[in-house]
């Protein structure tokens, strides 16, 4: 399976907020979006990084109350993994893995083309194994 399943399922439509934004704003688009990430990007095309929940909890725990009128840029975090639309599901989950990331921008030619979560990953993994565990019940109940 593909990231682009996921995109298909989901839709490719990444919310995102300027380097300059507020931390306040940035909390109020995740809130209106029922998100955990937004990307960081002066266009909507180009992503500079991602702030998510923890890098704005990183943020209040060194910098107190004054963190909200920090910038999206002050927060982001440093190196941001991305993915393309010919990535695995597999190859997504090591990357989450092996870089503590829960969302990957997905870029195509240095162009957004969607995010994509932990929960996106999870929830695509569970139906594979649901339509295995059922393709392999009718296998079997086709042989009695």
């Amino acid at each position: 399976m593909k990231v682009e399943t996921i995109l298909q399922s989901k839709g490719s439509r990444v919310v995102t907020v300027a380097p300059q934004a507020s931390i306040r704003v940035a909390i109020g688009r995740m809130m209106l979006e029922h998100i955990g990430a937004v990307v960081v990007s002066r266009d909507d095309q180009t992503a500079l990084g991602i702030l998510s929940e923890r890098e704005i909890v990183r943020g209040l725990a060194a910098h107190g109350a004054a963190v909200l009128d920090m910038t999206a840029e002050d927060l982001m975090a440093p190196g941001m993994t991305t993915c393309t639309r010919r990535d695995s599901v597999q190859e997504v989950m090591a990357k989450m893995t092996n870089t503590r990331m829960r969302h990957l921008v997905v870029v195509e030619n240095g162009r957004l083309c969607g995010i994509v979560s932990i929960g996106d990953v999870v929830k695509n993994r569970l139906q594979e194994v649901e339509l295995e565990a059922n393709v392999l019940r009718d296998a079997y109940l086709a042989t009695r």
